[in-house]
């Protein structure tokens, strides 16, 4: 079993925790895109003239930002498509079908929907089974345990901002990991 991120949507559909492990496998005949901007010594050189640019501090710059933009249209994107799923299967088949997986030649996503509409997101390669009840644990014993009872955590998270608890990431980390 691979797996290779996972989502967690609020009620406000924003994206407030993502985690890539793996990267999916690339299309059959697609090429595959080299990043050559990183530093070959991964050192920057700070200099005290203000006009004075350096190429690879730059380039690292405009690497982190374009990732994250990537990472922000992958969660748009994902979001969107389980939205529009699950208000297919629920016109289609009733109020009583749920959405909770689907599958294409490249990676399996897989959905689960909490009371209070959260909603937790993974991908994973195409031949793993259904990854519901490991949602469930994950929302039961990590996210409740660490991040719902966690009286410093914001009951909101307004604008985008994200989960930020140590301990929710190993744990979720180990459990991943454990299951890998």
């Amino acid at each position: 079993m691979v797996i290779y991120s996972f989502y967690i949507f609020d009620r406000h559909t924003e994206c407030i925790y993502s985690k890539t492990w793996l990267p999916p496998p690339p299309a059959p005949g697609a090429q595959q895109q080299h990043d050559i901007s990183t530093s070959t010594t991964g050192a920057a050189v700070a200099s005290s003239d203000p006009h004075h640019h350096n190429p690879n501090t730059l380039r690292s710059t405009r690497s982190a930002v374009s990732a994250a933009n990537k990472a922000s249209d992958d969660a748009k994107l994902i979001f969107g498509t389980v939205f529009s799923l699950r208000n297919m299967v629920r016109k289609l088949g009733g109020e009583d079908d749920a959405f909770i997986s689907y599958r294409t030649a490249q990676y399996k996503l897989h959905y689960y929907e909490t009371a209070s509409n959260l909603r937790f997101v993974m991908l994973t390669d195409t031949g793993t089974l259904s990854m519901r009840n490991v949602m469930h644990q994950i929302y039961i014993n990590l996210w409740c345990e660490y991040v719902v009872k966690n009286p410093l955590a914001p009951v909101e998270h307004k604008g985008g901002a994200g989960v930020r608890n140590e301990l929710f990431e190993l744990g979720l980390n180990q459990f991943i990991t454990g299951l890998m």
